[in-house]
């Protein structure tokens, strides 16, 4: 088995069977992350917490496995251990390897890094690829909506401090701590006590839950826009590759 098709098979990408190896890690991955959960459990008996050590172990060899193997197929080996997938792949293993060792404050913090293992899941995900070519091929459009909701978060600043300074100047104290509540109001979850009492701060901020549902909107639309594009595409690309292949088959000269 060549290195190609080693990485199609850890990938799940096998065009030509099923992906039994991508789909046995994504079991694995899900019930690591399960057995994580259990360790911090208070009162485990001796035996569970043994069964759990022994699981890790078998876990750790596995993970350490796959990222051997992929830095073996890997075709520009060093640019794959730093990219973002390789430190995940690398993270995945690496702090199983304290698991073993006494239970310090500052091993068991870093033990807890293993559940970043759930990352890999979306390594295999074909919805993942669509979902980022789609935030690609809109990128421009989400970089200046986020520029104009800094503005808009920094105009609300300054509107509220001016409404409530005077009212509340132990909450609203300046317009960096104000800042707090835009954003509060513009993703519409509140903030706690920064509740405006003046006529003109309700008013205020009545306009302000409103524009933070365009907010919200706006980019999920943006997105979802893009995703219907991006699913045409790929079928259209899916449809030219068979039609380019029967007129092969067929000897005919692709136009």
């Amino acid at each position: 088995m060549n290195r190609e098709r080693i990485l199609q098979h850890l990938d799940g990408k096998v065009p030509d069977g099923p992906n039994k190896v991508s789909w046995a890690l994504n079991t694995i991955i899900a019930v690591s992350a399960v057995a994580i959960s259990l360790e911090t459990m208070q009162g485990l008996p001796h035996w569970a917490y043994e069964a759990l050590r022994v699981f890790e172990f078998a876990i750790l060899l596995i993970f350490l496995a796959e990222y051997l193997l992929r830095i073996y197929c890997a075709e520009k080996r060093l640019r794959y251990i730093f990219s973002a997938w390789g430190l995940i792949d690398l993270v995945s293993c690496l702090p199983g390897l304290v698991f073993f060792q006494p239970q310090w404050q500052v091993v068991r913090t870093f033990r807890l890094l293993r559940i970043l293992r759930v990352l890999k899941l979306f390594r295999s995900s074909r919805a993942l690829e669509r979902f980022g070519e789609a935030l690609h091929s809109v990128r421009s459009e989400l970089l200046m909506f986020v520029f104009l909701a800094m503005i808009m978060l920094y105009v609300s600043s300054v509107g509220i401090f001016i409404f409530e300074h005077e009212a509340q100047p132990e909450i609203f104290s300046s317009i960096p701590s104000s800042f707090w509540w835009a954003i509060a109001s513009f993703t519409t979850v509140g903030y706690g006590d920064m509740i405006p009492i003046t006529f003109g701060g309700r008013v205020f901020t009545t306009f302000i839950l409103f524009v933070g549902l365009g907010v919200v909107a706006v980019p999920a639309a943006i997105v979802t826009t893009a995703l219907i594009d991006t699913d045409s595409r790929i079928k259209h690309r899916k449809d030219s590759d068979e039609t380019s292949q029967q007129k092969s088959t067929k000897g005919e000269t692709p136009k």
